[in-house]
């Protein structure tokens, strides 16, 4: 009991302070970062309702893309066929210096982020194996950049339709599961991706979101690939909200071609790239500032803020009444008796 009851008690501890005091916002995401954490370490991640944001889309949709953007740098695995294979939590926090470090790999710092690609894709092969299934077993990755502002998303696997491969027959039920199991949680926020030169009506992500979201209060649209649009159409009502409402709205981005991310194209160049496409064109000059990369991650960053501010409470609660179970667990195993007939079964546990 010793390691996770601890861990535990630390990190609840450590969210009442911050509850009762005067804290300031910005220490909201690093708090939920740190139950995060205990939880994956002890294996229970999936019990506890965290707020969080899952980003969610079909494959190809540029969700990979706009997470690169983030950070500025390329570090996750690309190809074809299914990608991401197990959900990765990646914790954004502002920092001098830009490193990145992996929970299971505790004190080991990267600062090449070709790197922490081949480690996202060994780790996951540790656990799925190399024939592309997949595992709901969470990698989690904190990456230190003055290029970010304190953020934390969890990247799940694009939606498939056709096995490839030796994959499961069942892989698009297996991902779609995964996917439910974050998102149809109240606590939790869904980025849902979209490429804009697709049907928006037949958008994995947003079908997926309507299912568990059908208000549409919990979801935020991302639009991706607005400069692959066939000539003389746009995204505006969509960019508007006028079209498929969602409460908190779409922000549109635009992500490096296929061909600039073989080529390496400089992240930076990218955004300045995308700045000047919203700017210039006509359909989007006027909503230039609520579009783009930049301005998305803020809205991300205010939103969870947000998010986690007002579900906080809620959760402490959840997380004493947790305690105290355990620490009345601890208790009786203290005075534990072997010889004792009537707990026989709390003996074999």
């Amino acid at each position: 009991m010793g390691l996770p009851s601890s861990l535990f008690s630390s990190t609840v501890a450590s969210l009442f302070n911050k509850m009762s005091g005067n804290t300031g916002m910005e220490q909201l995401i690093p708090i939920v970062n740190k139950l995060q954490d205990a939880f994956t370490q002890l294996g229970v991640h999936m019990q506890l309702d965290l707020p969080q944001i899952a980003v969610v889309g079909g494959q190809s949709a540029g969700k990979s893309s706009v997470l690169e953007n983030f950070v500025g740098r390329d570090f996750l695995p690309r190809g074809s066929g299914i990608v991401t294979r197990r959900p990765l939590i990646l914790q954004l926090i502002n920092s001098q210096t830009e490193f990145a470090e992996f929970l299971h790999q505790k004190g080991k710092k990267y600062v090449d982020f070709d790197e922490v690609r081949k480690e996202i894709e060994a780790e996951t092969d540790r656990v799925t194996g190399s024939n592309k299934g997949i595992s709901n077993i969470p990698i989690n990755l904190r990456v230190y950049s003055p290029n970010v502002l304190n953020l934390t998303l969890i990247d799940l696997p694009g939606l498939t339709k056709v096995p490839i491969g030796d994959q499961p027959a069942d892989i698009e039920q297996q991902i779609r599961a995964m996917i439910f199991q974050f998102i149809t949680r109240d606590n939790c926020l869904i980025l849902a991706v979209t490429p804009a030169n697709t049907d928006l009506a037949n958008s994995d992500a947003l079908k997926l979101a309507k299912e568990v979201d059908p208000a549409g209060i919990r979801t935020i649209g991302v639009i991706t690939k607005l400069d692959l649009m066939d000539e003389g159409t746009d995204a505006r009502d969509i960019l508007e909200n006028k079209l498929l409402p969602l409460r908190r709205g779409y922000i549109g981005v635009v992500n490096r071609s296929q061909k600039d991310i073989e080529g390496r194209k400089d992240i930076k160049a990218a955004l300045a790239a995308e700045r000047k496409f919203f700017l210039s064109h006509p359909s989007y000059r006027h909503l230039a500032d609520r579009l783009g990369t930049p301005y998305l991650q803020r809205v991300l960053n205010q939103q969870l803020t947000n998010h986690i501010r007002d579900t906080l409470p809620g959760l402490r609660d959840k997380l004493q009444k947790q305690q105290l179970t355990l620490e009345k667990d601890v208790e009786q195993y203290k005075h534990f008796r072997p010889d004792d007939p009537a707990i026989k079964t709390k003996a074999m546990l």
